[in-house]
């Protein structure tokens, strides 16, 4: 198997920290270069002592030529904004990128700045073509889109997880596309590296905390696949929720059925079905619900099915780890689809337990 070139730029961050774990062994790619603004010039073993690379490679300031000089693909795990000032510079050199982050996750470029307006105030963006030519990049639903594509959007890790529980039953219009609801909840790594308060151990642990309940960034993004996916306009209500661990996404989606005679059997049958061909998805027999720790340092989703016939509502389950399926392994997942390799390669499947 020929070895292509990668670059991480975002290195040190859980984003790319999870990303080089991930590459570390992989079949198909070597990591050419570590990129980095804040941590630029500076050796990796003085940033990241646990998680040693082959020759102590340097951290450099993420400079188009030099990337495209020794990288055919790279990956960005940057803030929200910033991706957007490198991404193109880096296709007219010929580099192929999955970005992490959301600078691409709409195909409207008006979209995201109504959205992201703080970043937007900041970034005066001229690239609207580069947002609708991105693709969307969950990798069991748009696999040869991803395969062909120049620039590739990773999910956010809420969306990863009620995307997968919902857009099979969307797509054969199984359940009504108004009064959606997801309960989603997450551990605390989900807000990044970066110091913030609100994630101090003294803030976060023995408390449970919902967040951005109304107007989550995340809402419109569940909200334009889940549309696509339906052939019509879809709504939801997405409530997130802080939990006093470290890693993990369990979303709980609620959906009212329009055949109030399906059973949870039938449509486990159906999550089978649509998933057959999806490695990183495991669809659980009725009545075993999945728990966070379940898909714990792994990139699998593990969903589940539920119906209650007495109001005739379908709930499905979804645990991810919101720093693998749902962000960095999502992304390797990618890479391997552009590459021409199975989705699977070189990411993890079974947990250690506990």
């Amino acid at each position: 198997m020929t070895s292509q070139r990668v670059a991480v730029i975002g290195a040190s961050g859980y984003g790319g920290l999870q990303t080089l774990r991930l590459l570390q062994g992989h079949p198909g790619f070597t990591v050419t270069f570590l990129g980095g603004e804040r941590s630029s010039g500076r050796r990796w073993s003085e940033l990241v002592p646990f998680l040693p690379l082959a020759g102590d490679p340097l951290v450099r300031s993420p400079d188009p030529d030099a990337i495209a000089a020794e990288a055919d693909l790279a990956v960005l795990s940057l803030p929200n904004g910033l991706a957007a000032r490198l991404v193109p510079q880096l296709l007219q050199r010929g580099v192929r990128v999955v970005d992490l982050s959301a600078d691409y996750r709409y195909s409207s470029l008006a979209q995201w700045q109504d959205v992201y307006a703080s970043e937007a105030r900041e970034l005066s963006r001229t690239d609207a073509d580069l947002c609708a030519e991105a693709v969307y990049g969950l990798a069991e639903w748009q696999a040869e889109r991803i395969a062909a594509a120049r620039l590739v959007a990773a999910p956010g890790c809420f969306p990863t997880a009620s995307l997968l529980a919902l857009l099979p039953f969307l797509k054969q219009g199984l359940i009504e596309t108004g009064g959606i609801v997801i309960d989603a909840k997450t551990g605390t790594s989900g807000g990044g590296r970066a110091a913030k308060e609100h994630l101090l151990l003294a803030e976060a642990a023995e408390s449970v905390m919902p967040y951005g309940v109304v107007g989550h960034r995340h809402t419109s993004e569940i909200e334009q696949l889940a549309s696509q996916a339906a052939g019509q306009s879809v709504q939801v209500q997405f409530t997130p929720h802080l939990m006093p661990m470290v890693r993990g996404l369990l979303a709980t989606v609620y959906a009212r059925l329009r055949d109030p005679g399906l059973t949870a059997e039938d449509c486990t049958v159906l999550l089978g079905a649509a998933y057959r061909h999806s490695p990183c998805v495991e669809v659980l027999p009725v009545g075993t619900y999945p728990a966070t720790k379940w898909a714990r340092h792994t990139n699998r989703a593990l969903l589940s099915v539920q119906v209650d016939t007495r109001t005739g509502q379908l709930i499905v389950m979804s645990a991810i780890d919101n720093l693998v399926k749902g962000q960095a392994g999502q992304g390797v997942q990618c890479l391997n689809l552009m590459a021409g390799l199975p989705a699977e390669t070189g990411l993890p499947l079974l947990p250690f337990y506990p």
